[in-house]
């Protein structure tokens, strides 16, 4: 005979399901697995930029050296909230170069410092990139009820498309 329980009392899921979360495993899954592209994108984006920092030359020297280091700062903040999501999803975050470098949409900084502009237009394209990402695990984990997740991906989106645009701004003629 099964063990009793008290009247409305619901048998809960096994803690370590994250279907337990209230979030199918299957949809659990599928916003993981485009939470490991966006943090791939974004460490991706991180060392880029911190790179650029280190080695920006040339007239702007002082304000993309300071401007750089405030995006790759905000950035370097961004990770950990990505992976712990992928964490709270049952699902491990990825965490080295080589699963980076199979995820993410973003090409690895080139070996030879480019010129300022070009370091702009790298940076540039890297936010829009990542935000691509963020915006294609949107409708995932809106269709999945997932909040924290498109509360998580609306912040990194407003982010990457501020910093897309301040970096435009630079290319302006």
């Amino acid at each position: 005979m099964g063990k009793s329980r008290k009247p409305g009392v619901r048998a809960s899921r096994s803690r370590t399901l994250p279907g337990g979360i209230g979030i199918a495993p299957a949809d659990c899954e599928a916003i993981a697995e485009g939470l490991s592209r966006l943090l791939a994108d974004t460490y991706t984006l991180y060392l880029t930029t911190h790179n650029f920092h280190w080695n920006v030359t040339g007239p702007m020297f002082n304000t993309l050296h300071t401007m750089f280091m405030q995006q790759y700062t905000e950035l370097w903040n961004a990770v950990d909230p990505i992976a712990e999501r992928i964490r709270s999803l049952g699902h491990p975050a990825p965490g080295s170069y080589a699963s980076f470098g199979k995820l993410a949409s973003i090409p690895d900084a080139p070996s030879k410092p480019p010129r300022a502009m070009d370091m702009v237009r790298i940076l540039l394209d890297g936010h829009e990139a990542a935000a691509r990402t963020a915006r294609a695990v949107f409708p995932v984990a809106d269709a999945a009820g997932d909040e924290p997740t498109a509360d998580l991906l609306t912040q990194r989106l407003t982010v990457h498309e501020q910093t897309a645009w301040m970096l435009r701004s630079l290319l302006a003629e």
